[in-house]
C-alpha cells in the first residue's frame, strides 16, 4: 500500500459536499489501515488528526488561507512537502494539481458540467475549471470521478483515456446523516424560524445548474391551494439575483425561508424532518445532497440527469427541471403520504449501499494503480 498524501488544505473553506467528501475519505482511509500524509489548513489540524488518529496530519503555511496564494504553494511548496513526507502518490481531491510534482499524482474531477453547461456558471469560475480539469485529464496519474455517468461524459466532451479513470462513489456519514428524532428535528425547524410549520427542504448551493429559481415557482404553484401550504425551506449557498427575483414573482402568501449555511449537527434533523426534500438540479457529478437525505429517511425529489439516477435510483421521485414538472411531481408526493412513506423506507434502504468504507477502497486501488 503506498503511502498517499492527501491535499485536504485544497477543499473550500464553506464547508459544502466537498467537505464531506474528503473528511468521509480521509477517515475511512485511515481506518483502512492506509498510509496516510493529510496536509490541510492550519485551522483544520486538530479536526483531522480527530477524524484520522494514524495519519500524519501536517497544516501548511498561514497564507494558504488566500485562494491566490495556496494555488501558487500547490504548485511549489506541496510537492516539496510531499517528497519530506516520503509519499509516493498525491491526490487532488479538488480538480487542480501539481504540474512538476515529481510523483505520481491522482485527481478528483467532480463533474464537468463547466463543459456541458458553461451557462450555469459565471464565466470567471468556469474558464478556472475547465483549465484545470483539463490539465488534470492530460497530465494525473488517475483521475478518480465519484459516477458512472460523470466518467462517460468527461470520455465525450473530453476525449479523456476510459482506462486511466475510476469510479469511486461516494458515502454518506450515517452518524451525521440519520434518521432523527423529535429533539432534532424540532432543533432543526426552529433555527429556520419555522416553529411547528411542515416545510418542503432543499439544501446546497443556490447556483444556477441547482435550479432554485424553477423549484421557488414549481413550489408555489403546488401549494397554490392548499389551506395551511408547507414552507420551502433554502438551505445554504449564495443568494443569486435569479433567486431573489423569483422569490418577489411568487405570492405574498407564500412562504420561503432563507437560513443560510446550516450547522453541521442541524442537517438530520433539518432533512429528516422535511415532508419533501426537493433538489431538482440540471446536473450533477453525484449529488451528495440526495444521499445524504435518504440517509435521513426523507422523500427525495430529483431530476433524472446525469448522475443522479445512479444515486437515487428507484428510491427516489422523478421530476423534468422545469417549474411546471415541478409543480406537478412535487404537489403529487405532497398530496400522498403514502408514496412519501414508500420513498422514506426505500431511501433508507438504497442510502446503506452507499458508504465510505467502499469509496475508501476504491481509491486506495487507483492509488496503486498510479504508483504502478
Amino acid at each position: 500500500m503506498p503511502r498517499v498524501l492527501v491535499d485536504a488544505a485544497a477543499v473550500p473553506a464553506d464547508r459544502g459536499a466537498l467537505i464531506r467528501y474528503v473528511d468521509g475519505l480521509v477517515a475511512a482511509l485511515d481506518a483502512a489501515g492506509a498510509d496516510l500524509v493529510v496536509v490541510c489548513q492550519r485551522p483544520d489540524a486538530g479536526r483531522y488528526r480527530r477524524l484520522a488518529p494514524t495519519a500524519d496530519v501536517r497544516p501548511g503555511p498561514v497564507s494558504i488561507t488566500n485562494r491566490a496564494a495556496r494555488l501558487t504553494w500547490e504548485q511549489t511548496g506541496l510537492p516539496l512537502l510531499a517528497r519530506q513526507a516520503g509519499a509516493e502518490v498525491i491526490h487532488a481531491p479538488y480538480y487542480s494539481i501539481p504540474l512538476h510534482a515529481g510523483l505520481p499524482t491522482v485527481v478528483t474531477v467532480h463533474d464537468v458540467t463547466w463543459f456541458t453547461e458553461p451557462e450555469h456558471h459565471s464565466a470567471a469560475k468556469a474558464a478556472f475549471f475547465r483549465s484545470a480539469t483539463r490539465t488534470a485529464v492530460r497530465h494525473a496519474a488517475r483521475v478518480i470521478v465519484p459516477s458512472k455517468a460523470t466518467r462517460d461524459e468527461m470520455v465525450r466532451v473530453l476525449a479523456a483515456d476510459p482506462t486511466r479513470i475510476d469510479v469511486a462513489y461516494h458515502g454518506v456519514d450515517q452518524a451525521l446523516f440519520h434518521p432523527p428524532s423529535e429533539e432534532e428535528r424540532r432543533r432543526a425547524a426552529d433555527r429556520c424560524g419555522l416553529h411547528g410549520q411542515p416545510y418542503v427542504a432543499f439544501l446546497g448551493a443556490l447556483e444556477p445548474r441547482k435550479n432554485v429559481p424553477n423549484l421557488i415557482r414549481g413550489f408555489a404553484a403546488a401549494v397554490k391551494n392548499i389551506d395551511e401550504p408547507p414552507a420551502l425551506v433554502l438551505g445554504g449557498g449564495i443568494h443569486e439575483d435569479d433567486v431573489d427575483a423569483a422569490c418577489r414573482e411568487v405570492e405574498a402568501t407564500v412562504k420561503v425561508v432563507r437560513p443560510g449555511f446550516l450547522r453541521m449537527p442541524d442537517l438530520a434533523g433539518f432533512l429528516g424532518g422535511a415532508l419533501v426534500v426537493a433538489f431538482p438540479s440540471r446536473g450533477e457529478g453525484f449529488g451528495l445532497p440526495v444521499l445524504e437525505a435518504m440517509a435521513c429517511g426523507a422523500p427525495v425529489l430529483t431530476t433524472h440527469r446525469a448522475s443522479l439516477p445512479e444515486v437515487g435510483g428507484d428510491a427516489v421521485a422523478y421530476t423534468e427541471p422545469d417549474a411546471d414538472s415541478i409543480a406537478l411531481e412535487l404537489g403529487r408526493l405532497l398530496a400522498s403520504p403514502e408514496r412519501r412513506l414508500a420513498l422514506q423506507e426505500a431511501g433508507l434502504a438504497r442510502a446503506r449501499e452507499f458508504t465510505w468504507k467502499a469509496s475508501a477502497e476504491a481509491h486506495l486501488a487507483s492509488y496503486q494503480r498510479a504508483v504502478e
